[in-house]
């Protein structure tokens, strides 16, 4: 009975989350959220939540290759809470990702070779500065696709989100 409840009110808590970013429109770089009172109040309930949200803006969208193969590592202690080069505050917990080239805000799928798991990310910083590495992930975008809690950088392909 416990359990019941439990997953009936994470699949509520999801229904919520989903549908407040219904609500968003992105427009360039700003976004508009048309709330009700109601619903902040839901908000503010799922901000002490623990769930991962940030990927849901990205579900039915297309992507395009951008990489089949390449290799991801992670950055996390020595960075948490300095400035990136996009100017924003590198937060370890986040899912974002540090690349070379590509320009900041776009939005990338990170997919595991090995096992399929995959994790939508934002570009906000440079770098990985190590050669035959692509791509530098916050700690928890990695340990979402990781295979095991012991590996320094993984096999990936990466594809961008159309516009």
């Amino acid at each position: 009975m416990k359990n019941r409840i439990s997953k009936i009110l994470l699949n509520t808590i999801v229904l919520i989350g989903t549908s407040i970013f219904a609500q968003s429109i992105l427009v360039g770089k700003k976004e508009t959220k048309a709330v009700s009172k109601d619903s902040l109040k839901k908000i503010k309930f799922l901000e002490k939540e623990p769930l991962a949200i940030d990927s849901i803006i990205a579900i039915n969208t297309k992507y395009k290759l951008y990489k089949k193969s390449s290799r991801a590592s992670y950055y996390a202690n020595k960075f948490h809470g300095r400035r990136t080069a996009s100017g924003r505050v590198y937060d370890m917990n986040k899912l974002t990702a540090a690349h070379k080239t590509l320009p900041f805000g776009t939005v990338i799928r990170v997919t595991n070779i090995a096992n399929g798991k995959s994790v939508i990310v934002e570009i906000t910083d440079r770098g990985p500065f190590v050669r035959g590495r692509e791509i530098d992930l916050s700690k928890k975008a990695f340990f979402t696709i990781a295979s095991s809690s012991g590996a320094g950088y993984i096999n990936v392909s990466l594809d961008i989100l159309q516009k």
